[in-house]
């Protein structure tokens, strides 16, 4: 498959490839590396990321809904207002991702290294962040409504005005977390 003159297969090079926009839906991108590539906006719903370097790669607004990202780089990525719904992410790299505004509702986030992440009024709602790594992230303002944080580590993370109804707190590091305003209403 080609678009925009760049091969789209498992493992292709495409670091800083301008893909704003494109329709990659269900493409199959396992291993590719897309480092500081432009896909703002692009559609990616569906697409196997497995594995993917994607390290400060520009996704504001894009489409990852139900997309298999597991394992995959995205440290520093721009994932602003993106739709990730639904999306595999265990064990990905997002330190120091933004992802504010991103709709991650019922994303897998298991054991994924959020450290320092951007997830301000992220929606979290039933995502399962289970044995995931949230120190220091900036959950202020973030849906958690019903989320796994069961062995998360949120030591020093930014949960203000967070709603964390019926969230599964079990065995999480709260440590220096800042609760100001958070509903922790059956949490």
């Amino acid at each position: 498959m080609k678009i925009n003159g760049f091969d789209i297969c498992p493992g292709a090079n495409l670091a800083g490839a301008d893909l704003e926009g494109a329709n990659l839906k269900g493409a199959n991108l396992e291993g590719a590396k897309l480092e500081g590539a432009n896909l703002k906006g692009a559609k990616l719903n569906g697409a196997n990321l497995k594995g993917a370097r994607l390290w400060c790669a520009k996704l504001k607004g894009a489409n990852l809904g139900g997309a298999n990202i597991e394992g995959a780089n995205l440290d520093s990525a721009d994932l602003r207002d993106a739709n990730i719904e639904g999306a595999k992410l265990n064990g990905a790299d997002l330190r120091d991702a933004n992802l504010g505004g991103a709709n991650l509702w019922d994303a897998d986030l298991r054991d994924a290294n959020l450290g320092g992440a951007n997830l301000r009024d992220a929606d979290l709602r039933d995502a399962n962040l289970g044995g995931a790594n949230l120190r220091y992230a900036n959950l202020n303002g973030a849906d958690l409504e019903d989320a796994n944080l069961a062995g998360a580590d949120l030591e020093g993370a930014n949960l203000g005005d967070a709603n964390l109804a019926g969230a599964d707190l079990e065995g999480a590091n709260l440590g220096d977390a800042k609760l100001d305003g958070a509903n922790i209403e059956d949490a």
